[in-house]
Parts: structure tokens; sequence; C-alpha cells
């Protein structure tokens, strides 16, 4: 058996090829993503549409992920990509700035569909909100720090190592280990 994962992203179908003993195929389809506040339910609905679009034969993985800041009640959550899009980094960060709490949690949902049932997988890591620092990275990594170190100051290996996705994807495999026991 193979899995599917849909995503335009191969470094994220490298870090499922990580953790999955299972061959990890990317296949880039644009599901509609449905508007929720719910990383469980996007994901869901995400992988039911693609398994269909693409065959049906091999089950699909879709991941949905987001920064949910405490300060702003969760904010920007499922709607991350769309923050970052709109209002820019920077402009997150000054948000939560004048907040005394700036906690944050990157959070994902990763979901296998199969044409007959849906199985999630939840991963987070912890963090605060800080003023941007760091060159490496993507999106908000400049501003999400953990352990004193922002995403944007570790290398890829480290960040790797403290993934959110990567904590999903490790319940993911031993989900798959006990299936096929």
């Amino acid at each position: 058996m193979s899995i599917r994962f849909v995503t335009s992203n191969e470094g994220k179908v490298e870090e499922a090829r990580e953790y999955l003993d299972e061959p990890v195929e990317q296949v880039n389809y644009d599901y509609t993503e449905i508007q929720s506040d719910d990383l469980a339910e996007i994901a869901v609905a995400g992988a039911k549409e693609a398994f269909e679009a693409t065959g049906g034969d091999d089950p699909v993985v879709v991941d949905d992920a987001g920064l949910f800041v405490d300060a702003l009640g969760g904010f920007p959550g499922p709607y991350s990509a769309y923050a970052e899009d709109t209002l820019g980094v920077e402009r997150v960060w000054t948000l939560a700035e004048a907040e005394e709490n700036r906690r944050a949690r990157f959070r994902v949902v990763v979901a296998y569909y199969d044409g007959e049932r849906a199985e999630t997988f939840a991963g987070a890591v912890p963090g605060r909100i800080v003023a941007p620092r760091g060159d490496g990275g993507f999106g908000y990594d400049p501003i999400f720090e953990h352990e004193g170190t922002t995403l944007a100051e570790m290398s890829t290996e480290r960040k790797n190592a403290i993934s959110h996705r990567g904590r999903a994807l490790a319940k993911f495999a031993d989900w798959l280990a006990d299936r096929d026991e």
C-alpha cells in the first residue's frame, strides 16, 4: 500500500517519509478548504474530496495546521495562511505584543482517508509570540519562540525534531503499525 500525501509542499512529504514505513507519494491536488474553526473538520473534508478526485485507489493524507495565540482567542488558528497573506507576520506580532500572555502553539491535524473511514492525528508544539528574529524558516517562524529560540533561528533538523507535524505523524505511524499487526 502507498500513502498519497495531498500537498504542494515537498518538505511535508519528506517529513512524512521520515516517520512512515509505507511509501509516501506526493499528490498535487488543490482541494476545497472548507471554512471552520476545527482543524480536523477541514483536514477530513479535504482528504475525502482528494480521495474521490484522484481516483480512490490508495489512501490519502491531508493536513491542516495553524498558529493559535492564547491572548488572541486562538487567532489566527485555522485562518493562519489567510492572516499571513492579508495582515502579515509582523502585524500578528503587533497584535500580540501588547498582551501579557503571549503563549501560543502550532497545531496540526493529519487526516487519513481510505474511502471507508477517516482517522485523525493531532500534534502541537508550545511556545510564545516574540518580536521577529532569525533568517530561516517561513511564515510565522520568526515570531514563534520554542524553548528560547524562534523557529526561524533553528536548523531544519532541530525544527523537524520538535515539529507539530512530526508529532502527529508519529501517532499516525503508530496507528498504521497497530492496524497492520
